[in-house]
């Protein structure tokens, strides 16, 4: 037996409806679409979200919000208290937060240190934004702030 032998069951397959092929195959003319008619027409039926007349749901919420030019900035977010893993005076930067796990790669680009727990140790932290609590305590600690651009 060689892979090209295999075939379904006899009865396992059905093979599908060919309409508009001739009168001979009893899906001739109409195509099995009925005469005339919205839904007998190339593109025809009901669109996306249509409810029977009844109002959409995409029309019955309320709009809400305005985000201008183009969205807002999504940082990834990592808190002080995530920075433990990392050595006295080491510099922490996107990179070395991939690394460590605590960030993925994609989201390197705009990172965000929050001051959320406590750091144990001085450190030098170069990344996108801080809030002020957290640049408040890593400078109590002897560590510096860098602000990437």
């Amino acid at each position: 037996m060689k892979l090209s032998d295999l075939r379904p069951a006899p009865g396992a397959t059905k093979s599908r409806k060919r309409v508009g092929r001739g009168p001979g195959s009893g899906h001739g003319k109409t195509s099995t679409k009925g005469n005339k008619g919205h839904n007998a027409r190339s593109g025809g039926g009901k669109g996306g979200g249509f409810e029977g007349g009844q109002m959409p749901l995409y029309r019955r919420l309320p709009k809400r919000g305005f985000l201008p030019y183009g969205g807002r900035d999504d940082y990834a977010i990592v808190n002080l208290k995530s920075l433990g893993s990392f050595a006295a005076n080491a510099v922490v930067e996107p990179e070395g937060l991939v690394k460590a796990g605590l960030i993925k790669n994609g989201e390197r680009g705009r990172v965000k240190v929050l001051g959320g727990g406590e750091v144990e140790h001085a450190l030098t932290v170069r990344v996108h934004a801080v809030s002020e609590s957290a640049k408040a305590k890593i400078e109590a600690k002897g560590g510096r702030v860098e602000v990437l651009e």
